[in-house]
């Protein structure tokens, strides 16, 4: 019989679990506690919940901070959706299919598809690799190639850790043209670096799950609404009616561990009690807030790197791009979204513009990179050439995910913590998947298991079940008893995507 009654609040145990980050992995965790009888506080130092995938205002329109896209094979962000009651709110295309123009070519403006038929893998990508014109009937037989050694990769290997995929491309006969119009067409996006800045271990754990798995596991869904309306709005709702205590506002200055096995957690004017603490928040910030003893090597979190993602919003007076998406080649713009209806504009179009691995251009002075965009734009979308142009602006994530470099998994950490009643969550702990919002998803559940193992209290019947034969484990690192589950969600995607 389950623990859960059939409606309303679940029965508190008299435990308390304090979960300290209001991003994807801190509301998952908390909502997973909760949903066991666990009586949780969340706390969150901005206004808002959502972490990096978040709203804002901009005169009279609701922009995100960014693109945020998923997919089907996604499937902790989903069941995250379908927990605040918000899938319909972020359907899933029916079938992938991917616009890419490539501006390059001599003859001008080519469009291509990346799109995928009703047949069994690989086969379901056959005839749009057969057909694509971005690439030479020689390339395209050496990407089908390079594709069935992928698939033949052991993901649970740790010496694919240390390898760059670039590297593995170069070996496996993939030409420089290759790369730029396949695989870093779709592993910038979602690993938020380029083939030669990139693990083996993760790129090939994206090719494989996305394109490799499943015929249906690439097909794309987005939110037709702000971000805000999912990760804040409907996540405040669904903790409100877990019975969660959620604080934004409220920064977390230390946790501490009690003599009587407890945790206090300080917070400006209040000091909180607890029997098991989250720590959802970046890497740096949890160094800072980790008690001593609670990482054998605290200081391996500082070793994680970071990358940023810039995002070029253009609200034009007229409808310029008739897709809801497309990616380029050629240019410096990468994707392209429609995110007019999204914003409630009512007249014209507005664009975001989605630039992954943006190391150059990060800092750039918004003059600048309107100097440099809206001609590229113009190259890309002729109907744009004749538009005039009502606001250009941009939005930075200087630390928008960890950088998924050759020897990032050794640094990443695992949910449970040296420290009994610790637990770390967040997109750049080691859940086998970039930094990503199932990354995010995936570390909260996995905190959420350890913290309700670790108080007794039985999983609910409804928390994202990942899957065991999807845990990668790095030899010799978070050591477990016998009989005991692994704690590190991974292998089954930029959830997706970022």
């Amino acid at each position: 019989m389950s623990d859960e009654p059939r409606s309303g609040i679940p029965e508190s145990t008299g435990r308390h679990a304090v979960v300290i980050g209001g991003g994807l992995a801190g509301t998952t965790a908390a909502l997973a506690l909760a949903d066991a009888g666990v009586r949780v506080t969340l706390l969150e130092g901005r206004p808002r919940l959502g972490g990096l995938a978040f709203s804002f205002r901009r005169d009279g329109l609701t922009v995100d901070n960014g693109q945020h896209v998923y997919l089907r094979c996604c499937t902790a962000y989903r069941w995250f959706l379908d927990r605040i009651e918000g899938t319909a709110l972020a359907p899933i295309q029916n079938r992938l299919d991917v616009p890419v123009v490539d501006l390059a070519k001599p003859e001008g403006r080519r469009l291509g598809r990346l799109r995928r038929d009703a047949l069994p893998v690989p086969l379901h990508l056959g005839r749009s690799l057969a057909t694509y014109p971005h690439l030479s009937l020689a390339d395209r037989a050496r990407v089908g190639r390079a594709a069935l050694a992928l698939k033949g990769l052991d993901l649970a290997d740790p010496a694919l850790d240390a390898q760059n995929f670039g590297d593995w491309l170069t070996a496996h006969g993939q030409s420089a043209r290759a790369v730029e119009a396949l695989w870093d067409l779709v592993g910038v996006a979602t690993l938020n670096a380029v083939a030669g800045d990139s693990s083996l271990a993760l790129a090939a754990m994206v090719f494989k799950t996305g394109l490799l798995s499943d015929p249906g596991a690439a097909d794309i869904g987005w939110a037709h609404v702000p971000l805000g309306d999912l990760h804040d709005r409907l996540a405040r709702k669904a903790l409100d009616s877990a019975g969660v205590r959620t604080e934004v506002r409220t920064r977390v200055t230390s946790i501490s561990p009690e003599d009587n096995g407890g945790w206090s957690v300080e917070v400006p004017g209040e000091t909180l009690r607890a029997d098991a603490v989250v720590l959802a928040v970046p890497q740096r910030e949890a160094y800072d807030l980790l008690p001593a003893g609670a990482l054998d090597d605290p200081e391996r979190l500082l070793e994680i790197g970071t990358a940023p993602i810039l995002n070029v919003h253009v609200v034009y007076d007229r409808k310029v791009l008739d897709v809801p998406f497309l990616t380029a080649l050629g240019t410096p713009v990468q994707w392209v979204f429609d995110r007019t209806e999204a914003s409630g504009l009512t007249e014209g179009q507005y664009l975001a513009v989605s630039q992954s691995a943006a190391h150059e251009e990060i800092d750039a002075p918004v003059a600048a990179l309107r100097e440099r965009y809206l001609p590229e734009l113009e190259r890309l979308l002729p109907a744009a050439r004749g538009a005039t142009v009502r606001d250009f602006f941009v939005t930075r994530e200087r630390t928008a995910t960890f950088a998924p470099t050759p020897g990032v998994g050794r640094l990443r950490p695992g949910a449970r913590t040296k420290a009994s009643g610790l637990y770390l969550a967040g997109a750049w702990t080691a859940t086998g998947w970039p930094a990503t919002m199932e990354s995010a998803v995936r570390s909260g559940v996995s905190a959420a298991d350890a913290a309700l193992g670790a108080l007794g209290r039985p999983r609910p019947r409804r928390l994202f079940a990942v899957e065991e034969a999807a845990y990668c484990i790095v030899p010799g690192d978070n050591p477990r008893t016998p009989g005991q589950e692994p704690e590190d969600p991974g292998i089954p995607l930029r959830g997706g995507t970022r």
